[in-house]
């Protein structure tokens, strides 16, 4: 065992003993968050024009500040990025984290000197977590490759603006630096089809031990890696055990990634944004992710169902139930006033406080009135891969065909397989039981000859990846939509292909 594997393990079992404190009092390290941001905004820009100084009580706030998005908030972004301070959080952004939004284009949301530690340690505390659970410390002593934006920043009114991704590998621990690859040079080359050859060049014979990225462009790396050496990732990296990855669910990818290594690995998932680090898996046994009650964001939630409503109920932590959808919104000491991060989530325990992430917000097929949300198709899709092992997919998006003329609509789903199903037809039957099964509205729409039974439209291995470069978001932090109500990105799937349908 190397010197930072020995070291790390002291540090792993103080970490976890303070973590320890606030898991079993959460409401009241959320409550000491609530009145430290607030009191320290109190005297901002929006501040006073939201009377932070009258404000008490979570409900108080409530009253004062309603739930939002990036475009409510713009206006105070804006003075930001004309360099004017005290705006949402004393003196100016540290940082911008640069980030590309549905509507609302190009977002730039500030990330300061109090917050900049969440981002920071979130990471590094869901390592430190798995060191004290397994006792297995080794891979710090080999190479660790974090597939990444690009760290190079812009100016914004004299603040750094870049890519989250690339902001935070500028913060990497300086007894990391030396086992971190690739190299700053590669990790700047923005076109990332040549970024990956790069990083491929300069991996292939070094002993890495971690892998960590988005499993679409982790599976990009693998696949690059048996293409050159014609060996599974175990033969060419023998050493790589833990694979740390976020931003998407895992399951759909599992199967693939799984074959591509050879052997199993054990993994953590995180659940970082632009707007801050919320939990991580603290657990190899619990797929649950621990939410960061103590890291200098106050979460309130509202139910899914409720979000659109004029006035939905806005829960703290100490109210929420299991096994109900909520809309995640967060106050930090980022500048972040009842900000809604987009994304929906869903208790598995309380005490400690344990999510996964359930959807999207704005990411849902209703067009008939069945509301099927993220977590309902790719648990689908996951179970319907139980039933027929062979099947490997490598990406895939859901949206509505509406009928013109005979016939009824249907959902269709562009499916990019590695590895296709012997009987698509059984397959498209499984997937279609399964989420009849997880959303009564859909099977009730299936019983009463509203929907035709789902359609599956099979695409190359590489499909979502040409799709992805025509739009310029190849690589990064860029994700596909798993679900659409209307179909714009089916259309842009089909156009880049040159199919028909």
């Amino acid at each position: 065992m190397g010197v930072k594997a020995f070291l790390s393990k002291p540090l792993a079992a103080l970490t976890v003993a303070r973590q320890k404190s606030w898991m079993e009092h959460p409401a009241q390290a959320q409550q000491q968050v609530f009145s430290s941001i607030i009191g320290k905004a109190a005297n901002t820009a929006f501040g006073k024009d939201h009377y932070f100084k009258d404000i008490q009580t979570p409900q108080d706030f409530a009253q004062a500040v309603p739930a939002c998005d990036y475009e409510a908030l713009r206006p105070y972004f804006d003075r930001l990025k004309q360099g004017e301070q005290n705006v949402l959080w004393p003196g100016l952004p540290l940082y911008f984290a640069k980030t590309s939004g549905t509507t609302s284009g190009t977002k730039y949301i500030p990330i300061t000197q109090d917050s900049i530690p969440n981002h920071i340690n979130g990471a590094k505390n869901a390592l430190l977590n798995y060191i004290h659970e397994t006792g297995r410390a080794q891979f710090l002593d080999g190479k660790l490759i974090f597939l990444s934006g690009s760290p190079v920043l812009e100016q914004v009114a004299g603040i750094n603006t870049g890519r989250l991704s690339g902001i935070v590998n500028h913060h990497v621990p300086g007894y990391l630096r030396t086992n971190q690859l690739p190299s700053y040079e590669t990790n700047c080359i923005e076109d990332w089809e040549t970024k990956l050859e790069a990083i491929v060049n300069e991996t292939i014979d070094q002993r890495m031990t971690l892998i960590s990225g988005i499993p679409p462009w982790v599976q990009m790396y693998f696949d690059k890696i048996m293409a050159r050496t014609g060996k599974q990732i175990k033969d060419v990296f023998p050493d790589f055990n833990l694979f740390v990855y976020g931003g998407v669910n895992f399951a759909p990818y599992r199967a693939k990634l799984i074959e591509s290594i050879g052997r199993k690995v054990d993994s953590i998932e995180t659940f970082p944004a632009s707007e801050g680090f919320i939990a991580y898996q603290n657990m190899q046994e619990d797929p649950g992710l621990l939410l960061l009650a103590d890291s200098g964001i106050f979460f309130e939630f509202i139910p899914a169902e409720e979000y659109h409503q004029p006035n939905p109920r806005r829960l703290t932590l100490g109210e929420v139930k299991t096994g109900v959808n909520y809309a995640l919104i967060i106050n930090s000491n980022a500048g972040l006033w009842g900000y809604s991060i987009g994304d929906t989530v869903k208790f598995t325990s309380l005490f400690p406080h344990k999510l996964v992430v359930s959807g999207r917000l704005k990411h849902f097929i209703s067009a008939f009135g069945e509301h099927v949300i993220g977590e309902e198709v790719e648990g689908a899709l996951n179970d319907a891969m139980q039933e027929f092992p062979e099947v490997a997919v490598t990406e895939f998006t859901v949206a509505p065909y509406v009928s013109q003329g005979e016939g009824a609509s249907y959902h269709e789903w562009f499916i990019a397989y590695d590895t296709p199903p012997h009987d698509p037809e059984r397959f498209a039957k499984a997937l279609n039981w399964h989420l009849r099964r997880r959303n009564s509205y859909y099977d009730d729409l299936i019983s009463g000859n509203i929907l035709a039974n789902l359609k599956v439209t099979a695409l190359p291995p590489d499909a979502f990846q040409q799709y992805m470069k025509r739009q310029g978001k190849l690589g990064g932090q860029n994700k596909v939509p798993r679900l659409s109500n209307d179909r714009t990105l089916a259309e842009g799937l089909l156009e880049t292909l040159n199919l028909s349908l």
